[in-house]
């Protein structure tokens, strides 16, 4: 019998998010010790829930029955619920056919690349980046250009470089704000730019919006890309994972802001692909109503809470000789930056056998984020001390 081999494009299948876990299980089946986990970023897992009215929702679903496939677009009721909130949250006018529910974000981020684009083709990504658009990218034979962001000005796209990436083959440009890795929050400025260099070139936008309201200063919202797109094309792209603190639940949606019918036919095509899975989760889409018509009172304890922690990770971090971070102004992840002569992955790995604490290395983040590591500021303010007390010690060993 022979051996059957994935072909090449699985095996370049990376997550440095997730694969640092089995280093992190060596650790703990090695030593007998716990790990501080500071590389995955699930509010559930510390002491964040989502909001009483929602687990409510979700157990009155089950109760009524909603236990069968639902619309592969998305239930009814959900679609128009989302209307209505981008309507009262972005100011935005879509209809229920420009919307549709997905597994979490990812399965949207899964869709627009395996559709939209042909082999070749190229999709402008802000660097340092999300990991898995660059790699779910090249799986479905997208060519991923990574785009700078400036770390000196706080991490903000830098345009000209974005300018100097576009080619013929280019289709659209992706943004992340607020952003994953780095927290940066563009400004509706540094957004209105990039809209109008992809309408110059007849490019879309995917706008990755997850974060949108685990801002900390200013009006508290991140700036959404299709109010200031006029006629250029946007596919954007929400989850109730972060800001609703429902990780498992798995629900996220994207919705097309396309005034002169340019996405039609992608949509489409979208809306085909998802009838291949069937449907996702009823009974948690029924709590997704909820969790966008009822109250939001949550998210300002919330954003107390993680103002706390990012101001404490964040002075903490930069009074650690060899280390330095701007300031993260939105999600709940810092990226600092390595000055000790020793590259992200060695750190990383030297500083999870040294002490336990587990970070991802900024070189997963893309060729922006390499002699960076990214910390989750979700635990617990005496977790996050004690974090980072291993890594100061750390570092002074290194020196």
């Amino acid at each position: 019998m022979r051996k059957f081999i994935p072909p090449a494009r699985a095996q370049e299948i990376r997550y440095v998010i997730r694969e640092i876990v089995l280093e992190a299980e060596k650790y703990e089946q090695k030593t007998g010790n716990k790990t501080i986990r500071l590389n995955i970023g699930d509010p559930c897992k510390y002491d964040f829930s989502p909001p009483r009215h929602i687990i409510d929702a979700y157990i009155e679903a089950l109760k009524s029955g909603k236990h069968y496939y639902g619309d592969s677009r998305g239930e009814k009721e959900l679609r128009e619920a989302i209307v209505e909130y981008e309507k009262r949250k972005n100011g935005v006018n879509i209809d229920i056919n420009d919307v549709l529910v997905t597994q979490g974000a990812a399965e949207a981020v899964n869709t627009i690349l395996a559709v939209a684009f042909e082999n070749g083709d190229e999709l402008l990504i802000p660097s340092p980046t999300y990991p898995p658009y660059l790699t779910a990218a090249r799986f479905f034979g997208v060519k991923p250009l990574e785009y700078r962001c400036i770390e000196e000005e706080g991490w903000v796209p830098d345009i000209d470089h974005i300018r100097k990436l576009v080619s013929p083959k280019t289709k659209a440009i992706l943004i992340i704000n607020p952003n994953n890795p780095t927290g940066a929050v563009y400004s509706a400025k540094r957004v209105k730019e990039i809209i109008d260099l992809a309408g110059e070139y007849g490019l879309y936008v995917i706008s990755d919006e997850i974060y949108d309201l685990m801002v900390y200063d200013g009006s508290g919202k991140a700036p959404n890309t299709a109010s200031l797109a006029n006629d250029v094309p946007v596919i954007t792209i929400y989850s109730l994972s972060k800001v609703y603190l429902a990780t498992g639940w798995r629900i996220g949606y994207m919705y097309r802001h396309d005034p002169q019918d340019l996405l039609e036919d992608l949509w489409n095509a979208f809306t085909r692909f998802l009838m291949i899975r069937l449907s996702t989760n009823t009974p948690a889409q029924y709590a997704a109503i909820a969790a966008l018509r009822g109250p939001q009172t949550h998210i300002r304890g919330m954003i107390d809470k993680l103002r706390k922690r990012r101001d404490l990770v964040y002075r903490r971090i930069n009074e650690i000789y060899g280390l330095s971070a701007e300031k993260p102004e939105g999600t709940f992840y810092i990226f600092p930056r390595i000055n000790l002569g020793i590259n992200d992955n060695d750190f990383c790995k030297k500083l999870l056998w040294s002490t336990g604490v587990v970070v991802p290395p900024g070189y997963g983040f893309g060729s922006f984020g390499k002699q960076h590591f990214r910390i989750v500021f979700l635990p617990p303010e005496d977790i996050l001390n004690d974090a980072l007390d291993r890594i100061e010690k750390f570092v002074r060993q290194l020196q």
